[in-house]
């Protein structure tokens, strides 16, 4: 998810080729034959590592070492590895998100993976396509994540749910008062807007020959980002949505409003699962309806991974540990504790998992989704992208004009900080 930027059905044996590619520090032969007793350090997500707690300790018994589990937020793991990694208090193995992949390879602090073409034949298509760069490997996915609907049955029954983002928008008109809305999302993102300029024709890379994102195809200000941003400025100019969901304390209010009981629906994700429980909200969720046009509103899939530091002074054994905690079996037994969807593709249809309404609409809604780009450059997107569609939201600037200043300036920082773009 983009908020991270502020979301085999046998075991390995020791047989399994595992060489890993040159870069970072590597072992030696008598390291490899001296990991018995070793300790290895997993960054695990916040409140996540009971997910692992039954495999690391079957790990740590097969393999005679100790695993450390800290638990990080996910989104910071990456961060904290530039520190910690070279002062040699880093991970062997961290969780991060799929987008920033790109980045982390080009600074070296991830390893490639050496990992058989049928374990990487366990997940899915997306998930498996966000951990590669040129080709390579360097990392397996354990989640994944995409925007889906949350109402509330006690405003709204499934049976009176509007199908169309058009139709939540008469609905809207017909019950926003100012203290409760109707449908709500924060459309001053552009993890969110791309749903809607997505599903128009808008896209943030075009494709090369290969199929790989290309960063000279910018596609934040065609003509079907324009259009879905001018539905967009609709929700907001008509006062549909209140003027506080736009900005960096957006999240927060559209959350509370939800939990609160004055907001029908929101576009969210399974990352809330668990709060709107708690706040005892009796909700439904489902995939993010459709488009006049008669596509589906798009989405980004998010992608939580393992990876293995290019620091760690036993890489051969985390990438083992990273390959085992993400087989099939301990990807259904993480899912039992964390209720994050798993990535493996056999789970899709795996009975006990598709009786959450959750991953069930996640799973839905992931056939309309893209991957989020890993590529380096999309660093330079999302602020400028969600600056324009701030302006477009407050009603300071024209949406084509917003979007072609947006275009501008990602294109100037990809000049400027990526070589060869």
């Amino acid at each position: 998810m983009k908020m991270v930027k502020k979301y085999a059905g046998v075991m390995l044996c020791a047989a399994v080729s595992l060489s890993l590619a040159a870069c970072g520090p590597q072992e030696s032969s008598s390291e490899k034959t001296s990991s018995k007793g070793s300790e290895l350090v997993v960054w695990e997500d916040k409140e996540k590592s009971i997910g692992i707690k039954d495999a690391v300790a079957e790990f740590e018994k097969e393999h005679d070492v100790k695993v450390k589990v800290v638990e990080k937020p996910y989104a910071q793991q990456i961060e904290d590895l530039r520190m910690d990694g070279p002062a040699g208090t880093g991970p062997d193995v961290l969780t991060m998100p799929g987008d920033p992949i790109g980045t982390a390879v080009t600074e070296g602090l991830i390893k490639e993976l050496n990992v058989e073409k049928d374990v990487q034949s366990l997940y899915t298509d997306a998930s498996i396509q966000s951990q590669m760069v040129d080709q390579k490997l360097y990392g397996l996915p354990k989640a994944v994540e995409t925007t889906v609907l949350f109402y509330n049955k006690d405003l709204i029954s499934e049976d009176e749910l509007p199908q169309t983002l058009e139709e939540w928008y008469d609905y809207s008109k017909k019950t926003a008062d100012g203290s409760k809305f109707g449908f709500l999302a924060l459309f001053d993102q552009i993890y969110y807007a791309q749903s809607v300029m997505g599903g128009y024709g808008g896209y943030i890379f075009g494709k090369d020959k290969d199929g790989n994102d290309d960063p000279s195809d910018l596609g934040i200000n065609n003509e079907g980002a324009v259009k879905g941003a001018e539905l967009i400025q609709k929700f907001y100019q008509d006062g549909l949505f209140p003027a506080g969901i736009v900005g960096e304390q957006g999240i927060n209010v559209l959350e509370s409003l939800f939990t609160e009981g004055k907001a029908a629906a929101i576009i969210s994700g399974p990352w809330n699962v668990e709060a709107f429980s708690k706040a005892g909200i009796d909700y439904g969720i489902t995939k993010l309806p459709k488009l006049e046009n008669g596509k589906n509103m798009s989405s980004f899939i998010g992608v939580k991974s393992y990876n293995v530091s290019a620091f760690s002074k036993h890489a051969e054994l985390a990438q083992e540990l990273a390959v085992f905690l993400a087989t099939e079996k301990n990807s259904k037994k993480r899912y039992e504790q964390t209720k994050e969807v798993p990535a493996v593709q056999s789970l899709a249809s795996d009975k006990a998992i598709m009786k959450s309404d959750a991953a069930r609409a996640v799973t839905e809604q992931s056939r309309f989704s893209e991957q989020t780009p890993n590529i380096p450059e999309m660093n330079e997107i999302w602020t400028p992208a969600d600056s324009a569609l701030q302006t477009i939201a407050t009603g300071k600037a024209d949406p084509k004009k917003a979007l072609d200043q947006a275009a501008e300036t990602a294109k100037g920082q990809m000049k400027a900080k990526h070589s060869g773009t």
